[in-house]
C-alpha cells in the first residue's frame, strides 16, 4: 500500500520559515519524482516545487523561486521543502505528489496534506 505521509505545517510569521516533510512508503522511492502542490480554498492546486529522480534536477514556481528549496533523501524516501521569507499568500493546504518515471501510465500518489499558515 503506497501512502505519502507529509508533516511540519502550522501557524507562521511572515518572514519566517517552515520545514516540510513527505515520507513515503510502498514505493521505490529512486524512481519517483516528487513534488509539492499548494492549494487554497476557490483554487485549482498549483505546482510548488518538484525534484527528478535520478538527477535531482529541481524547478519551482515564479511565486516561490529564491525562497523555497526542495530536496530528499533517498536512504530515508523522504521529500522535503524549506520555506523561507514566508509570505500571507504562502498560505494554503501543501500536498506531496509522487509521479513514477519508469512506467508509462502509472498511477500517481497524494498525500493528505498539511496546512500552512503564514500571518501576523
Amino acid at each position: 500500500q503506497v501512502q505519502l505521509v507529509e508533516s511540519g505545517g502550522g501557524l507562521a510569521q511572515p518572514g519566517g520559515s517552515l520545514r516540510l516533510s513527505c515520507v513515503a512508503s510502498g514505493v521505490t522511492f529512486t524512481d519517483y519524482r516528487m513534488s509539492w502542490y499548494r492549494q487554497v480554498p476557490g483554487k485549482e492546486r498549483e505546482l510548488v516545487a518538484a525534484i527528478d529522480d535520478f538527477t535531482y534536477r529541481t524547478s519551482y514556481s515564479d511565486s516561490v523561486k529564491g525562497r523555497f528549496y526542495i530536496f530528499r533523501d533517498d536512504v530515508e524516501s523522504t521529500v522535503y521543502l524549506r520555506m523561507s521569507s514566508l509570505k500571507p499568500q504562502d498560505t494554503g493546504v501543501y500536498y506531496c505528489h509522487a509521479q513514477n518515471t519508469r512506467a508509462v501510465g502509472a498511477p500517481v500518489y497524494w498525500g493528505q496534506g498539511t496546512q500552512v499558515t503564514v500571518s501576523p
